[in-house]
């Protein structure tokens, strides 16, 4: 079974200026390939798959020396995510759903991320430290053992300037719950979180309405300070700081919340509802 551990990372200044060529080498290469098959289908209705793609990029790289300098493995991931956003594209054609066609990625994305695979002992996990392809060691906060082995490695950066990996292993022994034979139905609601058919109530938290005060304050300075100036880059921070807060407790909530109603029940039927009609509502739509 496939696991994934996610630990904080502490690049110094100069894996830092690297992880950030990384993030707009991969970005380059994807709008590139993106902006070349769109061409390529408006001109003569053919298509330029990934292998294609691949290619390409290997003659690219003779022509453009600084794509040398970031890893390989990451530029070929960026490859792959292209192709799986028009294999997705494809698939909601044809289901009739409404198609999301590939976009352009932007340097001013909120969170910036790239994938690499394993090769060999390119990327391990050690006591205080994670091995990455061109990088070497990082500072890393390592809270768990991991177990299994490692197939691929994703180094992300969140909007308040946060770095984090999410180590991908297979081969991973995951020890089952205790089977209850108890089957429960939820309903989902807004004054209580969710109630079951036994009648057990989760409250809701309403973790945003309690720090709503503080982001306006926050987001309302932000607005007041000039694109492009320092003091803005700070205040953004300290709104991207709030709107972290706010994701973690939801988050930490879910898992825990998840994790008892499956250790309770073996079957667990849930409702399904259109979000797209509730948030007509005024009232009820945050």
């Amino acid at each position: 079974m496939e696991k994934c551990y996610k630990f904080r990372i502490y690049p110094n200044a100069e894996q830092e200026i690297l992880i950030q060529k990384i993030f707009g080498c991969c970005r380059f290469v994807f709008n590139r390939y993106l902006g070349k098959r769109i061409e390529i289908y408006k001109t003569d209705k053919s298509t330029f798959n990934y292998n294609d793609c691949s290619a390409d990029m290997t003659l690219l790289k003779k022509e453009l020396e600084w794509l040398k300098e970031v890893d390989s493995k990451a530029l070929q991931s960026s490859l792959k995510d292209l192709e799986a956003a028009y294999q997705s594209f494809f698939r909601r054609v044809k289901r009739g759903d409404k198609p999301g066609f590939p976009k352009f990625k932007s340097k001013r994305d909120s969170r910036k991320s790239y994938n690499s695979k394993t090769v060999g002992k390119n990327i391990e996990v050690l006591e205080k430290s994670i091995k990455f392809p061109k990088l070497g060691l990082i500072d890393c906060r390592v809270s768990k053992q991991v177990e299994g082995r490692i197939i691929s490695a994703t180094l992300s950066q969140n909007p308040s300037g946060k770095y984090f990996v999410s180590v991908c292993c297979t081969d991973v022994e995951i020890e089952q719950f205790a089977k209850t034979g108890a089957v429960a139905g939820i309903d989902v609601g807004i004054k209580d979180f969710a109630i079951t058919s036994d009648g057990d109530k989760f409250d809701n938290p309403k973790y945003l309405a309690k720090s709503e005060k503080k982001l306006v304050r926050e987001q309302r300075r932000l607005s007041r300070k000039p694109k492009g100036s320092q003091n803005r880059n700070r205040s953004r921070v300290k709104v991207a700081r709030i709107h972290e807060k706010i994701t973690n407790q939801r988050n930490d909530f879910l898992h825990k919340t998840t994790t008892n109603l499956v250790k309770d029940y073996d079957v667990i039927s849930v409702e399904s509802l259109k979000i797209k009609n509730m948030v007509k509502n005024h009232k009820l739509a945050k």
